[in-house]
């Protein structure tokens, strides 16, 4: 009898010992706990006495699970079963193939039974997305305040939001720009201008896209009541990599504008290039030139050029400094072709822009 209760003793002090996950590092130290996840970089261990553990995956010496754990590999595989290390090699005791081997250089993650759920609903959900899933973006604000011998009041607002799935993406985007002045008890507006629109590309392959595009633009001062153009046309991902993404894109559109004292219309040819390049660790760059060649009215054409330059400052908000020029070769009589806008202030990050 009193065998049998040490033994029962015994099994029940033993038991988290004996069927938890143990990773040993290469100074000699050992954790015992539930192994949660891992990726190129990290492991993730959850222990009872400090909860979840992250150590550098390039410290990991040896992995023993009790548990099935999914390892993906390079060449896009998951293996399941619990895992030993041998040297720089994973041994997977699966069900169906009995032990497989895997070069650790090889492995890309490493995740339970949970985290594996979790992983394959985020995958599907990029794949099959919702209308309203996967939204993120920005917010940008400007203001310019002047008191005294004169009243001036200056405002810029901007909206950039894009929601990216696997096999496309929607591009919404507004910026718009508002200055009015006081002397002597006359107020006037001197500025004020809006332009926004949405587009939608579908990916054909790694490198190249369709694509379709709404714009609208209206600007008090060239007697521009609103300009609609409808276009679409193909890209190509010259450059994409995480650090800069380099597009070329060429197309055509419908133009209709609507001054105040005369309408329009005009087929286009689309040709334009957008690039994005990040650079230290909280800031980046962005540049785009768009150019339409004028087909109903040959030799007259539209630019608009944009460029961008912003620096994180936390994780929702950033500085931004941006530039556009938008030039019209014929505009109405008495007006200027360019007009120039130039703000910089406070941006706003939401949704998976903030990570």
């Amino acid at each position: 009898m009193k065998r049998i209760l040490l033994a029962a003793l015994l099994t029940v002090v033993l038991t988290p010992e004996v069927f938890a996950d143990q990773i040993t590092l290469k100074n000699g130290d050992r954790i015992s706990g539930t192994i949660i996840s891992a990726d190129t970089k990290t492991l993730v261990i959850k222990t009872e006495y400090a909860d979840a553990v992250t150590i550098k995956w390039d410290y990991v010496q040896q992995i023993e699970s009790s548990q099935p754990l999914y390892v993906g590999t390079k060449g896009q595989q998951v293996i399941v079963g619990p895992v030993t290390t041998n040297d720089s090699k994973l041994a997977v005791a699966t069900k169906e193939s009995g032990s497989v081997t895997v070069a650790k250089a090889d492995v890309t993650s490493l995740r339970n039974a949970d985290e594996e759920k979790k992983a394959e609903a985020a995958l599907d959900r990029l794949q099959h997305p919702r209308l309203g899933d996967l939204w993120a973006g920005t917010f940008d604000t400007g203001v310019g305040l002047v008191r005294g011998n004169s009243d001036s009041t200056n405002f810029t607002f901007g909206l950039n939001a894009v929601r990216a799935a696997t096999r496309d993406k929607i591009t919404l985007y507004t910026t718009s720009q508002f200055s009015r002045s006081a002397v002597n008890g006359v107020t006037s507006t001197t500025a004020q201008s809006i332009s926004g629109g949405v587009r939608y590309d579908l990916n054909i392959n790694d490198k190249s896209f369709g694509f379709g595009t709404v714009d609208l633009f209206n600007d008090r001062f060239q007697d521009l009541d609103l300009r609609t153009v409808i276009g679409g046309g193909g890209g190509i991902h010259a450059i994409k990599n995480t650090h800069t993404t380099f597009d070329v894109l060429f197309g055509g559109t419908f133009n209709r504008e609507f001054f105040t004292t005369f309408n329009r219309s005009s087929a286009e040819v689309l040709v334009g290039e957008a690039l994005t390049h990040k650079f230290l660790a909280s800031s980046a760059f962005t540049e785009s030139v768009f150019f339409y060649p004028n087909m109903s009215s040959t030799g007259n054409y539209r630019t608009t050029i944009s460029l961008g330059l912003v620096t994180k400052l936390t994780r929702f908000l950033s500085w931004q400094t941006s530039f556009n020029d938008y030039d019209l070769s014929d505009p109405p009589p008495g007006k200027k072709s360019n007009d120039l806008l130039l703000t910089t202030g406070l941006r706003v990050t939401f949704g998976n822009a903030a990570k």
